[in-house]
């Protein structure tokens, strides 16, 4: 049950392919972290992978487990659980098809059990509190012969019981002689075609679904990155967002003053169909010796929903030993509300637009947590594959925690491991 629009998508339970990440089509932002609401950045898009690396096949196979709970629930007008879970299974391959061309499959499923979304039909344990996201996204990239100029082609789909979405990406990125320099260009297009759910006493004639609606949107990322130092590095970023159709959730329902909290007495939420927004980046690592990093990004956001917000971010890595790291990181996230949100029994009639969703809403967030990874310089451990007997080797595990707090009370806890390994 749009799992997407209902789900807080947290940065780093995906990662990207070719040039460009996997794309969660709700919000249309690459992995956005919907904890933080529509202000928050996206995951950091890592640079292609090296074409001339093309003796092995990479193999990543990754799962978290996500667990959220609060009482502003956007199905019951503001307020109401928020208690969710989502186990996130995906496979990423990265397969060499000649010296200067690879090609890249990410297939993953998302399984929530949703808590909020029960209360669209009123009764505990409907059709509502469960749903099966599944996507598939491929990309090609070929390195040009000036061995500077990496572009890319991909494209993907991603399916759920109310969702369908398709995608299309391009890439290019150009590195300078010495590869102190590089810049990169994304562009991103997804049509998503929505089943429109009411809330049950909402319906017309009883049915459950009310027709169908579409929405199209449009992304172009620029990343500018440059090494300043032997030990300092910088990157500034935008993405552009251009978004037409439907951008409000039909089953998200809105009390109002005039009319009070009984039952029938609520409209669904109704937000424009056009959305436009400027985010603006800039990351900093610093090598501070060889066993400490300093990694910093910094991002400003505002859209014409009307929402401004400031992101922080801190990551330390410490390198226990050769092959072991640890990385304690920091988020610290705020923004205003949209003009279109009001919490619950605070809209007017007279409103064009309302919503009660507290994505929406003004708050700040933290986020902290710590990670391990482990990675000797000759692998974990190898085994034969069923692929002609040839032998695959572990190169490294990393497994995160991290733990979220919303100043309106949301709180979040994710726990994420990726499994890393080779073919020849």
């Amino acid at each position: 049950m749009s799992i997407l629009r209902s789900i807080p998508r947290l940065a780093g339970l995906l990662l990207a392919l070719v040039a460009l990440p996997t794309l969660a089509f709700a919000q249309a932002t690459p992995i956005p972290n919907r904890v933080d609401g529509y202000g928050t950045p996206a995951a950091t898009a890592p640079s292609p992978p090296n074409p001339s690396n093309h003796g092995e096949t990479e193999v990543n196979i990754l799962s978290s487990y996500y667990a959220q709970d609060g009482d502003h629930g956007a199905v019951e007008g503001g307020r109401g659980t928020q208690q969710l879970t989502d186990f996130t299974p995906t496979i990423i391959l990265n397969v060499p098809l000649d010296s200067v061309t690879r090609l890249s499959a990410n297939l993953g499923m998302d399984y929530y059990a949703s808590a909020s979304t029960d209360r669209i039909d009123q009764v505990l344990s409907s059709p509502s509190s469960s749903d099966t996201r599944y996507h598939l996204d491929l990309g090609l990239s070929r390195q040009l012969a000036d061995k500077r100029t990496t572009v890319g082609l991909g494209g993907g789909f991603s399916k759920e019981y109310d969702y369908l979405s398709g995608n299309i990406t391009a890439s290019w990125a150009h590195a300078s002689a010495d590869g102190n320099r590089e810049l990169s260009v994304a562009a991103q297009a997804f049509f998503d075609r929505a089943t429109v759910i009411l809330p049950e006493e909402l319906r017309v004639n009883g049915r459950r679904e009310d027709g169908t609606d579409t929405r199209q949107s449009y992304n172009l990322s620029l990343v500018y990155s440059q090494v300043l130092s032997q030990r300092l590095q910088a990157a500034v970023s935008t993405e552009l967002v251009a978004q037409n159709g439907l951008l409000s959730t039909p089953f998200h329902r809105v009390y109002f003053k005039e009319t009070g909290g009984a039952l029938g007495s609520a409209k669904t939420e109704l937000l424009p169909r056009q959305r436009y927004k400027y985010p603006v980046g800039l990351r900093l690592n610093y090598y501070a010796t060889d066993l400490v990093q300093l990694r910093g990004y910094y991002r400003f956001y505002n859209d014409n929903f009307g929402i401004t917000a400031h992101t922080l971010e801190l990551e330390t890595p410490v390198k226990v030993t050769p092959f072991f790291v640890l990385y304690p990181f920091y988020r610290y996230h705020t923004q205003t509300a949209a003009r279109y949100f009001a919490p619950y029994l605070e809209h007017s009639i007279t409103d064009t637009y309302f919503t009660s969703d507290y994505d929406l809403a003004s708050f700040a967030a933290n986020k902290f947590g710590l990670g391990l990874r482990y990675s000797p310089v000759y692998g974990i451990g190898r085994f034969k594959t069923p692929f002609g007997g040839r032998v695959a080797k572990f190169k490294a595990l990393d497994v995160r925690y991290a733990y979220y707090r919303q100043s309106v009370g949301l709180t979040a806890s994710l726990l994420s491991a990726d499994l890393s390994f080779t073919m020849p």
